[in-house]
């Protein structure tokens, strides 16, 4: 009996996943929980399709996954090193640009970062961040808002990219 409402209970997680609804402003904490299936203005993908454009050298791969910072109030004179952050290759990683609300430093960082990729090419961004981040989407949002075309986005993020069979990831420089 136990076992048949376990069984139950899993099978019934997906599709309380395809059932979020896109809310009506960018997303806050928590930021890492069940996304919708679509974003209205961009194209959703999968890992299969991302590792596709990727492997065919067509879009652009932006990360947006946050950077891990100093934690205030080390003492004086404390080590401390950044942990790195691995992301798929080739991407640029534009950290702390998937927050709800971002400061004028992380809206120019994000804006500035898109343009400068894309330049004046029809290449898509593929926004990404990790699997069940609302990050990503928040940036792919923006992105849709302030124009740019196309926009892919990959709610799977990294950890689809590595189910799929992508190519190992590598360390991001800030």
């Amino acid at each position: 009996m136990i076992r048949a409402a376990v069984l139950a209970a899993l099978l019934a997680l997906p599709a309380a996943a395809e059932g979020i609804p896109e809310p009506g402003d960018y997303r806050g904490e928590p930021y890492r929980a069940p996304v919708p299936d679509t974003l209205k203005g961009a194209q959703v993908i999968d890992g299969s399709q991302a590792l596709d454009l990727h492997e065919a050298g067509q879009a652009i791969f932006v990360d947006v996954f946050p950077r891990t910072l100093r934690p205030e109030g080390l003492p004086e004179g404390t080590i401390w090193r950044e942990p790195p952050h691995q992301t798929i290759p080739g991407a640029i990683w534009l950290w702390n640009t998937g927050y709800q609300a971002l400061s004028p430093e992380e809206q120019v960082r994000l804006r500035d970062g898109l343009t400068a990729a894309q330049g004046d090419s029809d290449r898509p961004l593929v926004i990404f961040c990790r699997e069940e981040c609302w990050m990503s989407w928040n940036a792919a949002r923006r992105a849709v808002e302030w124009g740019f075309s196309p926009v892919y986005w990959f709610p799977g993020g990294t950890d689809d990219w590595l189910a799929e069979g992508g190519a190992s990831l590598v360390t991001a420089v800030p």
